[in-house]
This record gives structure tokens, C-alpha cells and sequence, in this order.
């Protein structure tokens, strides 16, 4: 094996790095990066699509809408996209089966192609239920690439750049929402009369993909375990590596596949059936939950009413807000760099803890901005704190556990369970913050306070550390810990035999 493997030493490393760099960012500019860009244009027209949307009201009926049923209409354009968001998580297995990694991800750019399209002609045809449309459109884009994206990335990099390879969609999120800020600005596209081309920008960064990704390989485990071709593999891990121990790393996909073999892709409900998943199940909720729970989109939506209370003016504030965008995009490079170097435990722990410290002082400083006004921009510098703690744990590493957590035949499934979780908890949220600002007032980070807590206690408790370890090897790890007192030796499994991997 290694005499046929000679020739793949050859390639410089240079050829490898860059190879692999153009997958994470062919990956990336169509995938996550989309969420975050789609996630944060929305605001800058709020006012403009509530007056499109009023209009369009009074020339069909003759009457203006009352208030609160443009407010509703204004909600429905917002929650539609993070009800979008679980309808792609639910498709995100099949589609990562059925075609693939790769295939998935160019495939998934037909519904990015449809929401442009209604974007950019809304207004013209003089229909918002277009809009409508068109962000539940994107949002089961960003549900599908927000789960296959990790997937595709973490199974095609090497084990001791893995984590720091899936942690880049934590970064091309943040990028994504830095960039609809700035793209958002009044200077460009946050013109009155330009929102529908605001919108329908989401364009550019499918074209980009749909123009990259097919010159790039697909997954070489899913080449090897899923579709059984050998050589295709090694194809892939030529392009990928070019340089390096072919033979050790086909040797241990050769091992997975055997422990796989006769398996067949996992169902979603099936996970919560096993014993032998509880441990993973169990952290893919509490963390994944945690995750949307924390308080993090809180603060970005807190921002605007803070940075004007502090005397920012409203004229500066949108200038403001960027920074927000601009410091999680700093500290998701940041805990891509040191992933690899302090792990995903010490990442998870100590951004739960330092957005409980912040949160506690938020809490405080709302109470005596009465008393004392500087307290206002105590106010502000926790929002950013916040912000930069949630970017260097939270934000990359909750969506690193299912690519790492889970074997070849769960793992679809798992990235179903934990894209349908976020997206959940992010539309509730979505719909409840308002409520939870008049009931707390003063004191509406303190149930966001609880659950920091509760994240960092269950991952210094029950999570186990995978910096550095194969998959494999991980797997065998948490075999251990879900049967603790059973003796180590060969696995049982059961003698019916299903090639196929469909879900």
C-alpha cells in the first residue's frame, strides 16, 4: 500500500493548504456565510418594507393597515426565515445521503436562486407575500448548508486541523453578518429605493459557490464509507493532503468503514432509542440549546436602544452596531487558532462563564443607570464582552459536536436532530424576547444568566475532550463512557446486513 502511495508524497505542501483553503471558503461563502448575511439585511430596511408593505395594503383595499397588523406582517417577514431554517435542517440528511457533501451544498443554491428572484421583483409585481416567500426560501438554504457545511468540512480535513477547519463556519457567520451590516449602510444599499436589490444581493455569494465548489473533492470519507469507492478516496486525499501519511490515514478510514459495515445510516428518532448514544445525544441537546438560549442574539438586538441611551446618535448608531458584528468575527478567528491548542472544553467553559460574569454585570448596570448615568456605558462595553465571549467558545464550537461526536451512520441524522434544535429555539426566542423586555425590564438577561451557567456546568461535567484524536478513536472513547462497567472486547452486532446508507 505504501509503494502505491509513494507518488501522492510528491505534491509540495503548499498545493495541499491551498486546496484545502479553497474548500473551506467554496464551503463557506455559499454556506454559513449566507446565514449570517441573511440574518443581519433585514434590518436595515425595517422601515421601508413596514411602508412597502402599507402601501400595498391601502392599493388593493383602499385602507391603510391598522398598526399592529403591519407590525404582524413585519414579524412574519422576520420568523418566516428561522422557520425556513427547520424546514432545511430536516432536509439536510437525506440531501447529505442522497448526494452527497458536496452535491448537497451546489444543489441547496436553487433555493438562494428562487428567494433573489422574489426579492428583486417584489416591489415591481407589488407583492410582499413575495418577501415572505423569499425568506422562508433562504432560510431552508441556510438550514441545509448550516448543517453539511461542519460535515463536509470536518470529514474532509485532517484530524489535527479538524477542529480548527469546522470551527471556519463560525467564522464565515460572523463575516456574513459583519458584511449585510455594512452592505446595509444608507452610504450603500440601505437606500429607501434600493432595499429590494439589498435583498436579493444574497445572490452573489451562491453564484460564487456554484462557480468554485465543483472544481473542489467531495468528502473522502463519504467517498469511502458511504459509496464504497476506493479509489475515489484516494483521488480525494491526494487533492486535499498532497503531501503526508496517505497509507495511516486510509488505513484508519479503512477501520471506520469495517466498524460500519453492515450498518446502515441512522434514523433521527433512532438516536434518542440507544444506549450507546445517550452521552452524545444528551450534549448535542443541552449544548445546542444552549447555544440559542444564551442571551447572544439578545445583545444584538439590545444594541440599537443601549447605544442611543448612551448618547450615541441615531445617525451613528448603525455604525455602532457593526461593531458588534465586528467583534464576533474577531473572536471566531481568534478560538479557530486556539481550538487545536486549548480544546473544545476550555473554549466551551470559559465563553459560558465569562457571558455569565457580563451578563451579571448587564444586569447590574441597567438597574443603577437611574443613579448613576455612567452606568450606561458600563452597559455597552458588556454587550461587546458578551459578544467577544459567546464568539471565542458558543459560536464555533456547539457546531463541531456533530461532525465529532458522532460515527459515519449517525451523523446525518445527528446534524437533523441539532439544525432542527437551533433553529427551534431561535424562532422561539425570536418570538418571545419582546414579552420577556416588558415582564423583566431591568432584569431580562437574568433567565439567558441561567442557562451560561448550566452550559459551562455540563461541559466540565459530562462533555469529553476530542482535540486531537481520530474519529474513530472517539467513538471508541464514548463507547466507554455510555458502558462504563461492561467488559472491552469485540462489539456485537446484529446479523442483518443492509448496504445501503439511505435515512
Amino acid at each position: 500500500m505504501e509503494d502505491e502511495l509513494e507518488p501522492s508524497l510528491r505534491p509540495p505542501t503548499q498545493i495541499q493548504g491551498r486546496i484545502l483553503l479553497l474548500t473551506i471558503c467554496a464551503a463557506g461563502i455559499g454556506g454559513t456565510f449566507q446565514f449570517g448575511y441573511n440574518l443581519s439585511i433585514i434590518n436595515a430596511p425595517t422601515s421601508h418594507i413596514q411602508e412597502f408593505t402599507n402601501e400595498t395594503w391601502q392599493a388593493r383595499t383602499g385602507e391603510p393597515l391598522p398598526d399592529h397588523l403591519i407590525l404582524l406582517m413585519w414579524s412574519l417577514i422576520v420568523s418566516l426565515y428561522p422557520l425556513g431554517g427547520l424546514f432545511g435542517a430536516l432536509l439536510a440528511g437525506p440531501l447529505a445521503i442522497t448526494l452527497g457533501r458536496k452535491k448537497s451544498l451546489l444543489v441547496n443554491n436553487i433555493f438562494v436562486v428562487l428567494a433573489a428572484i422574489l426579492f428583486g421583483f417584489s416591489h415591481k409585481a407589488g407583492s410582499f407575500e413575495m418577501i415572505m416567500l423569499g425568506r422562508l426560501l433562504v432560510g431552508v438554504s441556510a438550514g441545509v448548508s448550516m448543517n453539511i457545511q461542519p460535515m463536509y468540512l470536518g470529514e474532509s480535513a485532517p484530524k489535527e486541523l479538524r477542529g480548527a477547519v469546522a470551527m471556519s463556519s463560525a467564522i464565515f457567520t460572523a463575516l456574513g453578518i459583519v458584511m449585510g451590516q455594512v452592505v446595509g449602510l444608507r452610504e450603500l444599499l440601505g437606500d429607501p429605493q434600493a432595499w429590494p436589490l439589498l435583498l436579493a444581493s444574497c445572490l452573489v455569494p451562491g453564484v460564487l459557490q456554484l462557480a468554485s465548489l465543483p472544481l473542489l473533492p467531495e468528502s473522502p470519507r463519504y467517498l469511502l464509507i458511504d459509496c464504497g469507492d476506493t479509489e475515489a478516496c484516494l483521488a480525494a486525499l491526494r487533492r486535499l493532503r498532497g503531501s503526508g501519511d496517505l497509507a495511516r490515514e486510509l488505513e484508519e478510514l479503512e477501520e471506520e468503514r469495517a466498524a460500519c459495515q453492515g450498518c446502515r445510516a441512522r434514523r433521527p428518532w433512532e438516536l434518542f432509542q440507544h444506549r450507546a448514544l445517550r452521552r452524545q445525544v444528551t450534549s448535542l441537546v443541552v449544548l445546542g440549546s444552549a447555544m440559542e438560549l444564551c442571551g447572544n442574539d439578545l445583545m444584538y438586538a439590545y444594541a440599537s436602544s443601549v447605544f442611543q441611551k448612551a448618547g450615541v446618535p441615531e445617525a451613528k448608531v448603525q455604525y455602532a452596531t457593526i461593531g458588534t458584528g465586528s467583534c464576533e468575527l474577531l473572536m471566531a478567528i481568534v478560538s479557530c487558532v486556539a481550538v487545536e491548542r486549548m480544546g473544545r472544553r476550555v473554549l466551551l467553559i470559559g465563553g459560558y462563564s465569562l457571558m455569565a460574569c457580563w451578563g451579571s454585570i448587564f444586569t447590574v448596570a441597567l438597574c443603577l443607570q437611574s443613579s448613576f448615568p455612567w452606568t450606561l456605558y458600563l452597559a455597552v462595553a458588556c454587550i461587546f464582552a458578551s459578544i467577544l465571549s459567546f464568539g471565542i467558545g458558543p459560536a464555533g464550537v456547539t457546531g463541531i459536536l456533530a461532525t465529532e461526536l458522532f460515527d459515519q451512520m449517525a451523523r446525518p441524522a445527528a446534524c437533523m436532530v441539532c439544525g432542527a434544535l437551533m433553529w427551534i429555539m431561535l424562532f422561539l426566542v425570536s418570538l418571545g424576547f419582546p414579552f420577556i423586555m416588558e415582564a423583566l425590564s431591568h432584569f431580562l438577561y437574568v433567565p439567558f444568566l441561567g442557562v451560561c451557567v448550566c452550559g459551562a456546568i455540563y461541559t466540565g461535567l459530562f462533555l469529553p475532550e476530542t482535540k486531537g484524536k481520530t474519529l474513530q478513536e472517539i467513538s471508541e472513547e464514548l463507547h466507554r463512557l455510555n458502558f462504563p462497567r461492561r467488559p472491552q472486547g469485540p462489539t456485537w452486532r446484529s446479523p442483518e446486513v443492509i448496504q445501503s446508507t439511505e435515512l
